[in-house]
């Protein structure tokens, strides 16, 4: 006599879940190392002058894109099918909103690059090039950080996030006073400051899209909504 199938029981609908949740945690990761590795990427193109580099970075940026809608997807799909609770819904939530930051961030590293263009042939004066540097070493870091507190589920290094944020917005600062020092006040000097203000203006973006990956992470873990002082900046120019 043949056997009948039994239905799948609630332990192994869990077991299945989770799995997927943890395959949607490794695509957060995953998408967001592309991006930090794009920051660095970036900046280099941008000190370097390397024009081919900028032109990988931007087609590389398709990639970002579809790996993201791809995971988001997912995301819907487990909501469609599955029945989650407290910690995993507010899990699936906070996913949704990373992903977008992640994306915008992968956007803001495409910006970084055309910059280059838009400065080339220029040359970069030292104090600005050396801003320009430690702004993107900073933004790497900072962001790294916000994909090692999701993935850890830290939200105490989350909630570290804004105070660091003071030093990207410092650096800014000093950027703008080296632009007004270092640029001249012809055509082709004021095109340069034009397009150094926007470079830092980019660079803090990052920063702020790795507070509000914080803020989102500590919702995840502890349930506490961001507030709208995390978000009042998270669109971009």
């Amino acid at each position: 006599m043949q056997s009948v199938p039994t239905p799948e029981g609630p332990q192994e609908t869990r077991r299945s879940f989770g799995e997927q949740l943890d395959e949607i945690r490794s695509d957060v990761i995953t998408l967001a190392g592309l991006t930090v590795e794009a920051i660095g990427v970036s900046t280099r193109a941008l000190l370097d002058a390397d024009l081919g580099a900028v032109e990988r970075i931007v087609n590389d940026d398709v990639r970002v894109d579809a790996l993201k809608e791809a995971a988001e997807l997912r995301v819907y799909e487990m909501f469609a099918t599955q029945q989650p609770m407290a910690g995993d819904l507010r899990t699936l939530l906070a996913v949704l909103r990373i992903l977008q930051e992640i994306q915008l961030t992968a956007d803001l590293t495409v910006s970084i690059a055309k910059g280059a263009r838009r400065i080339y042939p220029g040359e970069l004066a030292p104090r600005v090039r050396g801003l320009l540097e430690r702004m993107g070493s900073q933004a790497t870091v900072q962001f790294k950080l916000a994909v090692d507190a999701f993935a850890d589920g830290d939200s105490a290094v989350a909630a570290a996030l804004p105070d660091m944020d003071d030093v990207m917005d410092d650096l800014q600062k000093e950027l703008f006073r080296a632009i007004f020092a270092t640029c001249g006040n012809d055509e082709a000097g004021l095109h340069q400051a034009v397009q150094l203000a926007l470079l830092g203006r980019y660079y803090e973006r990052i920063a702020d899209h790795a507070v509000l990956i914080g803020a989102w992470v500590r919702f995840m873990v502890t349930g506490q909504m961001p507030s709208r002082s995390d978000s009042q900046d998270s669109a971009t120019p």
